[in-house]
């Protein structure tokens, strides 16, 4: 029961071949809703996906991060962790996620059930893993910055006037011609955003008298 009304589940199942099954997923994690009175409303399976394919790619699960943030349920049941993701950060962002809107979340293998008071200190650990990653990724940049600069190379995406000399005479003779960014890119085969940062880059240095 939550707040007085029957706990509304969704069981999230995924296997990464299609020569396997998620029946026994599901049977188990069915027997467990039952024995704890909560009502399944839901059930989401990815069949033959990889645990470490993205969101966008795994349509179940994409289906089941949108229904927690519409709060279609009350706790996200799985068989094991890594039914959910191989990757950390994926999982720490899904698990805020549903945090953030008050689901649940019970994993069958591990042991873990938010809709316990012990349970909940998970959320609390996750954040700790997420501020954690954070800080890391921003170190390892700031690190890989210093080490570019340090051997007096140049950091970030180079222009396209220093990896393809050849399309700018072209992006010029075409503008010459009166066709526009989206028509210039179209025919040079690159994006329209990247003729409009040549072009102006162009009319900026000759304003300075740069050559």
């Amino acid at each position: 029961m939550k707040d007085g009304r029957i706990t509304r589940a969704a069981i999230y199942g995924r296997v990464s071949t299609d020569g396997q099954t998620v029946d026994n997923q599901l049977r188990e994690l069915r027997m467990v809703a039952e024995r704890n009175g909560w009502q399944i409303v839901h059930e989401f399976v990815d069949q033959g996906i990889s645990g470490a394919k993205g969101r966008e790619q795994r349509p179940a699960f994409d289906a089941l991060w949108k229904g927690a943030i519409r709060r279609e349920f009350d706790v996200v049941m799985v068989w094991a962790v890594d039914r959910l993701g191989r990757s950390l950060s994926h999982l720490v962002t899904f698990l805020s996620e549903i945090h953030a809107k008050k689901v649940d979340l019970f994993i069958h293998q591990q042991g873990i059930d938010t809709t316990t008071p012990a349970g909940k200190a998970l959320f609390g650990v996750m954040g700790v893993f997420a501020e954690f990653e954070r800080s890391m990724i921003q170190e390892r940049v700031r690190s890989g910055i210093k080490r570019v600069r340090a051997a007096g190379q140049r950091w970030g995406r180079r222009s396209i006037e220093e990896t393809d000399p050849a399309n700018c005479t072209k992006i010029l003779e075409l503008r010459r011609q009166g066709y526009g960014m989206a028509a210039i890119g179209k025919r040079v085969g690159v994006s329209s955003r990247t003729v409009w940062r040549f072009l102006r880059g162009v009319v900026a240095k000759s304003k300075v008298g740069v050559t």
